[in-house]
């Protein structure tokens, strides 16, 4: 199915943002997304012209919040503030970026794996756990492994969760994955809290602390206004802005003028 974006988008620009570790480039200019147990190939044809290969039903559903392409992103460009020159230079460099709506569960899990390791080593591991215990789907491209829920991750032993080279960060899982079966934590009446009541359990989590909480927020329930702070953006914040958050300004997009900052100060020359 052919499909028209004519709001900023990049694919290349939100695979290597830092937000999803799953989504990857194939060879013939072909892009692939999952979320849940949606698999999307995504071909660039033309200027704002895509090929897609679900539904128009699917597109509607899963894939248009998926991308937030109900949000202008080209909107919010235009009203940056005039006196913030590095925020204009990073966005301005990051044009194409969107917050994506990805799955809670799959989020929890990559950002506390997220914890002091690097982006590639991050996906290594993700995907480790997504051949260990998530179900195998063959597409016309590739096999791939969808990424477990918390079920079918009850069995996990810190042993064959250490194989996936999650170091520490083992016992943080298995407490996530405790909660979730148990019902202690349900991830899906999440999305009815306010952003203080999403934030504060989310950090009932062992080892799930304030930028990893921000993060489960800001890309699985699309809690724009909340900002993640790692080592990066603390340096821009510290360095560039004197030690002033600048996001505070810019509210319900706080979130999203984060993420311009962090693409453009790992990814500029």
């Amino acid at each position: 199915m052919q499909i028209e974006i004519t709001d900023d988008f990049d694919l290349s620009k939100i695979i290597d943002s830092g937000q999803c570790f799953r989504a990857k480039y194939l060879d013939g200019g072909i892009y692939r997304f999952i979320t849940g147990s949606n698999i999307l190939y995504i071909t660039p044809l033309s200027h704002h012209s895509y090929d897609v290969d679900c539904t128009a039903e699917s597109w509607q559903e899963i894939w248009l919040p998926y991308f937030d392409l109900d949000r202008d992103y080209a909107l919010l460009r235009s009203q940056i503030d005039s006196s913030d020159s590095y925020m204009k230079t990073a966005i301005d460099y990051g044009t194409g970026l969107r917050i994506l709506r990805q799955d809670p569960w799959e989020t929890l899990i990559t950002f506390i794996i997220s914890q002091q390791k690097t982006i590639p080593a991050i996906r290594s591991s993700v995907e480790k756990i997504a051949e260990k215990y998530g179900v195998p789907v063959e597409t016309p491209y590739e096999t791939v492994y969808l990424f477990p829920t918390a079920e079918q991750m009850a069995p996990a032993t810190p042993h064959e969760l250490d194989l996936c080279k999650l170091g520490y960060r083992t016992p943080y899982i298995l407490d996530a994955i405790r909660r979730v079966t148990s019902g202690l934590l349900d991830l899906n009446a999440l999305y009815a809290c306010d952003n203080i009541q999403l934030f504060d359990m989310l950090k009932t989590v062992h080892g799930v602390g304030d930028k990893v909480a921000n993060c489960v927020a800001l890309f699985a329930y699309n809690r724009t206004a909340l900002v993640p702070v790692d080592t990066w953006i603390r340096k821009v914040i510290d360095g560039v802005y004197d030690g002033h958050n600048p996001f505070i300004r810019y509210g319900s997009a706080a979130g999203i003028m984060q993420q311009y900052i962090f693409y453009y100060v790992r990814q500029k020359p």
